[in-house]
């Protein structure tokens, strides 16, 4: 007599994500359960983060004492935990062609150790497993905000086995997209004025699993970035205006996502500390007076095509 499989309580996805976690070097259950509580709980998680969750108050004031409690003065008690926290979640912004290519790469990538492009000490492997499996997600910071930016699914987890597990989990606020679809959205995004960033999580397998598209209002890395958690890596770029064709109408100023543009003698000026490069500012001019270049204080451009080229394409 045939008998009846039981059926699995723990979901395919859940599988696949913790079959990656033994292939990863280094990865330890503890990460992987980090990363499950994240992926699983993620609207709570980046609720607390934002401060968007009841909890979020209380935690914080915890977290504080429990430095204070290992150290005294700014250094130990509150600069080394940012420090720290920034190196095992964050993002590198690019520009909307970088983040196009990496949501049509169209074939498996697997790039380690990009300190050179990932200024952080950990997570910063792009490992693209079936990239052309994207869905977009309702943003968790948004979601956190009274009064959000819309829409709301605008962040694109981009490959295996993140996309499955965030639709397994996540099945009413998420939606299956093609390529194309994520193309449109990164540009429906950067005419709406808002920031592509690559994001990669040391529990998230330690590598790249999503790009957000953020506003300066809403996005929890772009506050904790303004508030001194160096969690964002400049694109690699930097913004130059030509002053023979600025005419000093301060539209890209009010368009700058980082407050790095100002109005001065009639021309703007552009503070390199606090340009990270997104080009929003770019395509806002109507005189075409402004433009990215190359900087040399910056880590390299996350730019696919460039990264998966022979090495002289790198540094050129």
């Amino acid at each position: 007599m045939h008998k009846p499989t039981r059926p699995s309580l723990i979901r395919p996805s859940t599988r696949a994500f913790l079959a990656a976690a033994r292939r990863t070097p280094g990865y330890s259950a503890f990460d992987w359960l980090h990363g499950y509580i994240y992926g699983r709980w993620i609207y709570t998680y980046i609720g607390i983060g934002t401060g968007g969750h009841p909890i979020a108050g209380p935690l914080k004031r915890l977290v504080l004492t429990a430095g204070r409690l290992r150290g005294s003065g700014r250094t130990q008690a509150e600069d080394a935990p940012r420090t720290a926290f920034a190196d095992t979640y964050h993002g590198k912004v690019v520009t909307l062609e970088a983040a196009r290519q990496l949501v049509s790469v169209g074939r498996d990538v697997e790039l380690h150790d990009l300190e050179h492009v990932i200024p952080y000490a950990l997570a910063r492997d792009i490992v693209l497993r079936d990239p052309d499996h994207i869905v977009a997600l309702e943003c968790p910071c948004r979601a956190s905000r009274p009064n959000p930016c819309l829409p709301l699914d605008v962040c694109l987890v981009v490959g295996e086995p993140f996309a499955d597990f965030v639709i397994e989990h996540h099945a009413g606020r998420a939606r299956r997209i093609t390529p194309a679809e994520a193309a449109d959205i990164l540009r429906q995004e950067h005419d709406r004025g808002h920031v592509h960033h690559a994001f990669f999580k040391d529990a998230m397998l330690g590598r790249f699993y999503a790009i957000c598209n953020c506003c300066s209002c809403c996005c929890g890395a772009m506050g904790a970035h303004r508030n001194g958690v160096p969690m964002l890596a400049s694109s690699g770029y930097a913004c130059h205006a030509a002053p023979d064709l600025c005419i000093g109408c301060g539209v890209c100023e009010s368009s700058c996502p980082f407050g790095a543009l100002a109005l001065a003698d009639g021309s703007m000026a552009v503070d390199r500390a606090l340009c990270m490069g997104c080009g929003v500012c770019v395509d806002r001019c109507p005189q075409g007076a402004l433009g990215l270049t190359r900087d040399p204080s910056a880590s390299l451009p996350l730019e696919l095509d460039r990264l998966l080229a022979p090495a002289p394409e790198l540094i050129s």
